[in-house]
């Protein structure tokens, strides 16, 4: 029987987006299952409103996209920086509808490779529903939102962070948490040592 990897993410995260290339390898190389899981970040409450940043907080933000850019242009990706604090709540319900509906990895990219164009707006609904249906799910998605969807949206973030979640992406193996795209070399470490196989 395979393993399996829980990955936590957010569209609006830029450590989240670059680590996408990374994850996908992973999922390649190693006989596992990678199950991605939508973790909503709050931005607001721990890089502080954009009002309230203060000169430390603007270089750590400014930092944390230089950063990230890097990444992003080894990969050949765009990364623009977003002009606003997203809570992104739909387009991450929508990775658990797209999932449903067998669509995961044409929607992953659509979304991260367009939220970063500044071509999409994580907190729309209908934008969401839009690149579900593009990427070949049936409508529905709102009425799923609304309800269901919206639910087990909720709950999977009260989850993660009973479970220690606290940014992304983070990935969950074994009962250990690995953060950060650059823990991905450790993880590979302990699922060897594991006696995960490759591929």
């Amino acid at each position: 029987m395979s393993a399996k990897v829980v990955l936590w993410s957010d569209y609006v995260s830029p450590y989240a987006f670059v680590a996408k290339a990374w994850a996908y390898e992973l999922e390649a190389d190693y006989d596992l299952s990678l199950e991605w899981r939508p973790y909503t970040l709050d931005i607001a409450s721990f890089q502080g409103s954009v009002a309230g940043r203060d000169p430390h907080h603007w270089r750590r933000v400014r930092y944390a996209y230089m950063d990230a850019r890097r990444y992003a242009n080894k990969q050949g990706l765009t990364l623009m920086g977003p002009k606003k604090i997203f809570y992104a709540r739909p387009v991450n319900a929508g990775m658990l509808y797209a999932q449903k509906h067998d669509v995961f990895r044409a929607y992953n990219d659509r979304v991260f490779d367009r939220f970063w164009r500044r071509e999409l707006d994580p907190e729309s609904p209908g934008a969401a529903a839009a690149v579900l249906i593009e990427a070949g799910a049936p409508a529905g998605f709102e009425d799923y939102l609304a309800g269901e969807g919206g639910a087990e949206h909720d709950r999977l973030r009260l989850e993660a962070e009973s479970s220690g979640v606290f940014g992304v992406p983070t990935f969950a193996f074994d009962g250990e948490l690995f953060w950060g795209g650059d823990r991905i070399g450790l993880l590979r470490e302990r699922l060897d040592a594991k006696g995960v196989k490759r591929r």
